[in-house]
């Protein structure tokens, strides 16, 4: 987990989620209620399984190699995030350029791409409060989660990818993201203009995406680390 979790920090990096040293990852130490999460300060590509921050639920840190802290609006979204859904492993949350349009867009996410049809059907919407630094919020961003839904488009702010595993939030959050650029740039023509699909459509593309037997699902993440490799990336020092 802790090595998988570097690994996303690094390919972020690559794909370009980052957010100076904002936005942050986490997973789920196994067994414990204690996650794991970047250090406060660090650049994403500077991340290793080594320099990982623990933390536990109520904010105590475990262990933090370099001694940097943690985010602490990074805290209250992803303690609350592990509270509500013990079955989740792994949240990334970013801040990228066109995801935070899509949330400052009255009409959500649309089901105007086969990217969007990966998480459209289940995504959930949270208000914005403000920088999330206080606790009492994380009522309210699990209730608007729900029971379910493994993306939720945080308005005016952002977007969350959840998994079971760190592949699984972290190929959520690529056809969040792509969705979120797809969209951008279809509606650069005006909003008048752009083809939504039918929901006969989009209910089987939803589908398929989300089936289980689904080869991507075995054969994207090892290749994601072999491009890491390839790159002589040493996230898993």
């Amino acid at each position: 987990m802790r090595v998988d979790l570097a690994a996303a920090y690094q390919l972020a990096a690559i794909f370009k989620w980052t957010d100076l040293i904002y936005t942050h990852f986490s997973a789920r130490v196994p067994g414990t209620e204690d996650f794991l999460i970047n250090p406060y300060g660090m650049m994403f590509d500077e991340i290793t399984a080594s320099n990982l921050v623990k933390i536990d639920l109520d904010g105590k840190v475990q262990d933090d190699p370099l001694g940097m802290g943690v985010n602490e609006a990074g805290f209250v979204i992803h303690s609350c995030m592990h509270a509500a859904r013990p079955e989740i492993n792994c949240v990334i949350h970013t801040h990228t350029r066109a995801a935070v349009a899509v949330s400052a867009m009255k009409c959500g996410l649309l089901p105007i791409s086969q990217h969007a049809m990966r998480v459209q059907a289940e995504i959930t919407y949270h208000d914005y409060e403000g920088v999330a630094l206080y606790e009492d919020e994380k009522q309210r961003m699990a209730r608007d989660l729900g029971k379910k839904s493994k993306a939720m488009i945080l308005r005016n702010h952002g977007v969350l990818a959840l998994g079971e595993t760190v592949r699984e939030a972290f190929e959520i959050m690529y056809y969040l993201d792509r969705a979120c650029q797809i969209q951008v740039d279809a509606c650069a023509g005006g909003v008048h203009n752009v083809q939504l699909m039918s929901e006969q459509a989009a209910k089987q593309s939803t589908a398929s995406l989300q089936r289980p037997s689904r080869p991507a699902q075995h054969k994207d993440w090892p290749a994601l680390l072999r491009l890491l490799d390839r790159k002589g990336i040493r996230y898993k020092e």
